[in-house]
């Protein structure tokens, strides 16, 4: 349950997952999402990531954005998951659209709410830890409202594919101030930063969302203002919504939104190694997997729904076929 009636979780599903797209093919050989596959089999990933967002927000508070062309894999799921939000995008366009129409939507419902964006797409071992973080970022912003917080990862190896946050002073509570942002550096520079006591960035963001919207608002007024008149439209909203959508930019949020914010406003908040992946791509796969005991496919799905694809068992395939090479779990 969450510990104040105005936080909100906020859950990113529309992603494309195209790095993983070799590992991912259904039965029928079409490509899935990364979110709707599993990593050993059971529950999908985006089945876990709504389990741990109830662990920080009551039911009712969990906003859930997946895209229209996911529709076949999202679907069955809303019999199961009545007591979430769910918002669908006409088609992704970046991070950042999709988390401006999530928190317009939210704000309607809750001027007051505190949001928290959570990714669907990633893997964590030891959940409790995650858990508690997050909690500790919700406390840590109703004490400052102003600020937006990062949940920054203790690195575990130097990943070149991750982005890297290098903290600055420390701040109360635990928090630090935001010195810099590293995107995907070498595997040098990553030891580096490492070393110097940089963190991973793992895109869970906590935040007022009033606060959120006003820098929205600062650096992409027309943007707001143009899906704000789409969503006002009453029953023609969807279909405004989707012409809206045929003409925006691609946005991400961190490159394009938060990398630009005034470091003053942000905090970046420690993690705990707890066995987190963002399972961006096959090596990461493997590494994660090297981590973990062996599981069984327990086939847990929804009923009338597709059970998802086992990325254990799909890279155990395609690594045993001469076409496909073997990933390095090089740390």
């Amino acid at each position: 349950m969450g510990a104040s009636g105005h936080d909100w979780v906020l859950v990113l599903a529309a992603g494309e997952g195209v790095r993983l797209r070799q590992l991912t093919r259904g039965a029928d050989g079409a490509s899935v999402p990364k979110q709707y596959c599993s990593l050993q089999g059971g529950a999908s990933l985006l089945e876990e990531t709504l389990r741990r967002a109830a662990s920080v927000a009551d039911a009712g508070q969990i906003s859930l954005i997946v895209a229209d062309q996911h529709r076949r894999w999202w679907q069955p799921m809303q019999s199961a998951l009545p007591a979430h939000r769910l918002i669908v995008q006409p088609r992704n366009r970046g991070t950042a659209n999709g988390i401006l129409l999530q928190l317009l939507q939210i704000m309607r419902l809750d001027p007051d709410a505190n949001i928290m964006l959570l990714p669907s797409d990633h893997f964590v071992a030891d959940e409790p830890t995650l858990i508690t973080a997050m909690r500790s970022a919700f406390m840590r912003l109703r004490a400052t409202p102003g600020r937006i917080i990062l949940l920054g990862m203790e690195p575990t190896f130097p990943d070149p594919e991750l982005g890297y946050i290098t903290p600055g002073c420390g701040c109360a509570q635990g928090s630090f101030a935001v010195a810099d942002f590293v995107e995907k550096p070498s595997v040098q520079k990553a030891r580096e930063l490492i070393n110097s006591g940089a963190l991973w960035s793992t895109f869970v963001v906590a935040a007022q969302a009033s606060a959120l919207l006003k820098l929205f608002e600062r650096r992409y007024p027309q943007l707001v203002s143009a899906m704000r008149q789409a969503l006002a439209a009453g029953l023609e909203a969807p279909a405004r919504l989707a012409d809206l959508y045929e003409t925006l930019p691609d946005l991400d949020f961190s490159r394009d939104f938060l990398a630009r914010v005034d470091r003053r406003r942000l905090r970046v908040l420690p993690v705990a190694g707890c066995g987190w992946s963002d399972l961006g791509t096959p090596e990461r796969v493997v590494q994660t997997l090297s981590r973990l005991p062996p599981a069984h496919d327990t086939r847990n799905a929804c009923v009338g729904q597709e059970a998802p694809v086992n990325l254990a068992s799909a890279l155990q395939i395609r690594t045993s076929t001469p076409q496909w090479p073997a990933v390095s779990n090089a740390a």
